[in-house]
């Protein structure tokens, strides 16, 4: 008998010839928790073929009942009987787990492969870390009722979702609609659910409001305007957009004669990835807010927690696997087209403010939270002099800055020096990585600024 490809064990397969091995299917049922989620086939032989299990009256209640009590937190898997070859199979689905870890009999796995292996002490710790915190907008809303469900927000969900991704959902009711969405658990309604649908979410989750102040200079002091938006998810997006565009202004960029186009002081389109990302990944369970920070020479995106497991800054910046933290909410904001669910945010800001010719952006993690910096320019007069360049040669970058590039004449005429003196200086400015060559030799050559990134030039002190 052939083996059917379909019952070969994988990462997400496991097969069982009978439930006498009760304890392995606990095991199994763990690890995919505690992973990617998978499926058990019960009545299947190590070679993948049909053997088949007697089923009695009560023997799915009974399973039902032996891993719900032998579960922590309790598991309420998809039980379903299965037949093939006129044989039955009894196939059980888990997905995987917004709390974790899931132990079976006290024990914890994660899947490796084909295997169930054992979590280390070191691995609990960090899923436990994880899980009290995001794990957060999977539990019960406490006392919050279906009539904190708000039918407008719902209702205008169902159409954005349906124009941006195709998505048609009927509304018979609340219950019914947040069933279908996975917001509600075995004792009501989920944290997600009020954060995304509720008519008030700070009234059970206080931190999810949002703040966004304009500062006096560069340091977070003097507020010279300050916003806190309440409301829902998708709604607290908008609102810290229209707060920040208020705090912005709105230049116009030269392209050509007679041609020229607005242009915000940061790539809106960028900024708005940010907060998209800020709202939908930060953890809930701190009791800190989403903030965006405003001064003359930068902008900040603060969002409370870390960063999953296995994703680093340094990845941020290029190809990286996409590991939402609160799943709840990134499925509804992948359907509005807010999200995309593929780990490309960070590389779309990248690449908006490389196409609006600004620095390229700096993501930073404390030890509570992630924070994405945005910055006009780089080169400012005290990060020039931080990295030892002396006078003239800050007044040259500021030329440069002002008028696209310097030519040694330039350089002598601004700083009223010889050509010597000016040769060495501007020698400098490309060894520091600050200036480039352009143009042929001789009196052709001029000098422009590097590409703007958050990379530090060499620091090494001017001649």
């Amino acid at each position: 008998m052939s083996k059917i490809p379909q019952f070969e064990e994988s990462e997400t397969v496991e097969i069982k010839s009978s439930l006498i091995e009760l304890k392995k299917i606990l095991e199994a049922l763990s690890a995919f928790s505690n992973s990617k989620g998978g499926k058990i086939f019960v009545g299947i032989d190590d070679s993948g073929q049909i053997k088949g299990v007697d089923i009695g009256k009560n023997t799915l209640e009974n399973l039902a009942n032996d891993i719900k009590r032998n579960t922590d937190p309790p598991l309420f898997p998809s039980i379903v009987v299965e037949v093939l070859e006129k044989k039955k199979i009894i196939s059980i689905e888990v997905n995987e787990s917004p709390i974790k870890p899931v132990f079976a009999f006290d024990r914890a796995f994660k899947r490796v492969g084909r295997t169930n292996q054992r979590l280390t002490s070191a691995e609990l710790r960090e899923m436990t870390r994880i899980g009290v915190g995001y794990s957060f907008t999977a539990q019960d809303a406490r006392v919050a009722k279906l009539d904190d469900i708000s039918d407008e927000i719902i209702k205008r969900f169902i159409e954005k979702a349906k124009e941006r991704r195709g998505w048609v959902i009927s509304y018979r009711s609340k219950s019914d609609f947040l069933g279908k969405m996975g917001l509600l658990n075995d004792v009501g309604i989920t944290t997600a659910a009020v954060l995304l649908f509720g008519n008030n979410p700070q009234q059970y989750v206080i931190q999810s409001e949002a703040k966004c102040g304009r500062f006096k200079g560069n340091q977070p002091l003097e507020f010279e305007d300050f916003d806190v938006i309440g409301s829902d998810l998708f709604a607290q997006v908008d609102g810290l957009m229209n707060s920040i565009k208020r705090n912005l202004k709105l230049g116009v960029k030269i392209v050509g004669k007679p041609e020229r186009i607005e242009q915000w002081e940061y790539p809106l389109e960028a900024i708005r990835e940010g907060i998209v990302n800020a709202v939908c990944h930060r953890d809930y369970g701190e009791t800190s807010n989403v903030q965006v920070r405003i001064f003359d020479e930068r902008l900040e995106i603060w969002s409370p927690g870390k960063l999953p497991p296995g994703i680093t800054v340094e990845k941020l910046k290029g190809e990286h696997e996409s590991a939402p933290p609160n799943s709840l909410i990134a499925k509804p904001f992948f359907l509005v087209g807010l999200i995309e669910n593929w780990g490309t945010g960070t590389n779309r800001i990248l690449e908006e403010c490389e196409k609006a010719g600004m620095p390229e952006p700096e993501f930073k993690e404390t030890g509570t939270c992630f924070i994405i910096i945005f910055r006009k320019d780089i080169y400012t007069e005290k990060y020039l002099r931080d990295l030892g360049l002396n006078e003239r040669q800050v007044k040259a970058v500021i030329y440069v800055k002002a008028r696209g590039k310097i030519t040694n004449k330039n350089y002598r005429e601004i700083n009223d020096i010889s050509r010597q003196m000016a040769t060495i200086d501007l020698s400098v400015l490309v060894d520091k990585g600050i200036f480039i060559r352009i143009g042929k030799a001789g009196k052709g050559i001029a000098y422009q600024l590097t590409k703007l990134t958050n990379k530090r030039p060499t620091d090494d002190q001017s001649r």
